[in-house]
């Protein structure tokens, strides 16, 4: 079923950009009053923009086949050599992120359950609540007014230093992993509140079920019973939450992407959005379709390594 999905997703997007107001000879001729309707009339058969929907979606469709994205509208580069050029910074972000947060998260919610009412339990609910409550752009530069200009402690902008006095690898690789230190800590501090009180709440519902007690009641020290019966339950709604996460590998980085001026998918999707690239973004938009249905594919499969009673034949 994932390739219909994938066709689906793919005629949709190819529409709904369509639709949008505006078009990429719009922003390139609107703002010149001595571009005439002859050109804009040229322009759009350059683009192939003249030809009616459907043959626009085929002509794209057929490219696609042989894993040709297009030429980008604003520039005339390979499609597939600009995502490549941006995509390795964004997996590298969130691929840390989304580590940081498993983690994090899944130990913070099980002790919460395990120590339900106690003072961990009460910071933690009010750490979730702050991690609820910040927008992600306020905590950003909170972050980089504090480390970056007050104490000068990392670098605000970038991922790695224009000038550096010793180019040696293990200087080059220090000054990426203090780029890279506040972007990823903003990128998961709002997803390791939120998997932290899911896993909680699982665990909780869990643990009180009848064969919890029963473990207990023969014996079975409270570590066993927590972590070998009853946490390898609580993780069926965490693994669906981490499965559907893997698209934000690509998407989810425009906010923290741009206000650390990093060159990746995030703000090559917005610039796109806003030049009306249509190549740039039905590209960006199927490796999202792709990784989308990828991570639900993962999460099916993570079932039944998690759940015993769930086998796949």
């Amino acid at each position: 079923m994932m390739i219909p999905m994938v066709l689906g997703i793919t005629i949709i997007t190819f529409v709904v950009i369509h639709l949008a107001p505006g078009s990429p000879t719009d922003i390139e001729t609107q703002m010149n009053p001595k571009v005439s309707a002859q050109a804009r009339e040229k322009l759009k058969r350059i683009y192939g923009l003249d030809k009616p929907l459907h043959r626009q979606y085929l002509d794209w469709l057929r490219r696609l086949a042989i894993l040709d994205f297009g030429d980008s509208f604003v520039d005339g580069r390979a499609v597939i050599k600009k995502i490549g050029d941006s995509l390795p910074i964004t997996v590298v972000i969130n691929s840390l992120s989304l580590l940081i947060i498993f983690l994090v998260a899944v130990p913070i919610g099980v002790l919460s359950a395990a120590r339900q009412y106690s003072l961990f339990d009460k910071f933690t609910t009010v750490f979730v609540f702050i991690g609820f409550s910040v927008p992600t752009f306020w905590l950003a530069l909170l972050l980089m007014i504090l480390f970056g200009i007050r104490l000068n402690w990392l670098p605000i902008s970038g991922i790695k230093s224009l000038y550096l006095a010793d180019p040696a690898f293990w200087n080059r690789a220090l000054d990426y992993a203090r780029h890279l230190v506040l972007p990823v800590f903003v990128s998961s501090f709002g997803g390791l509140a939120g998997l932290s009180r899911y896993t909680r709440s699982n665990m909780l519902e869990v643990i009180r079920q009848d064969y919890i007690r029963t473990a207990r009641a023969k014996g079975l020290s409270e570590r066993a019973v927590i972590y070998k019966h009853a946490l390898r339950n609580a993780l069926m709604p965490v693994i669906t939450i981490l499965g559907l996460s893997v698209p934000g590998l690509i998407g989810g980085s425009v906010i923290f992407e741009t206000i650390f001026s990093i060159p990746g998918m995030g703000q090559l999707f917005y610039g796109s959005v806003m030049a009306r690239d249509y190549p740039v973004i039905m590209g960006i938009l199927f490796i999202g379709a792709i990784l989308t249905l990828f991570g639900n594919f993962l999460a099916d499969i993570s079932y039944a390594i998690v759940d015993p009673r769930i086998s796949y034949r």
